[in-house]
């Protein structure tokens, strides 16, 4: 099966961003990445707060980690709707 895939996909060409675009807005992407990071965020803030019983540095760590992880989320996504493989 995955073979196959892989088989196919080399036979197509490779995409531009503006077919890479219709397949998935990149709004769609930042939409995922902020609600995913929502609740990553969460996580790590009461993970954070169970370690150091802090809740000053928890909430420091969370929010740190809130934004460098939607910023990498956002451009996995992209990257990812590059790959044919599985669509």
């Amino acid at each position: 099966m995955i073979a196959d895939q892989l088989i196919l996909n080399k036979k197509e060409s490779k995409t531009t961003y503006k077919e890479d675009k219709t397949s998935e807005k990149p709004m769609r992407s930042i939409a995922k990445a902020f609600s995913w990071r929502v609740i990553g965020t969460l996580d790590t803030l009461v993970i954070s707060y169970l370690l150091t019983g802090k809740i000053s540095l928890a909430a420091s760590i969370a929010s740190i980690d809130f934004v460098t992880k939607m910023v990498l989320y956002f451009f996995h996504e992209r990257i990812w709707n590059l790959v044919k493989w599985g669509k």
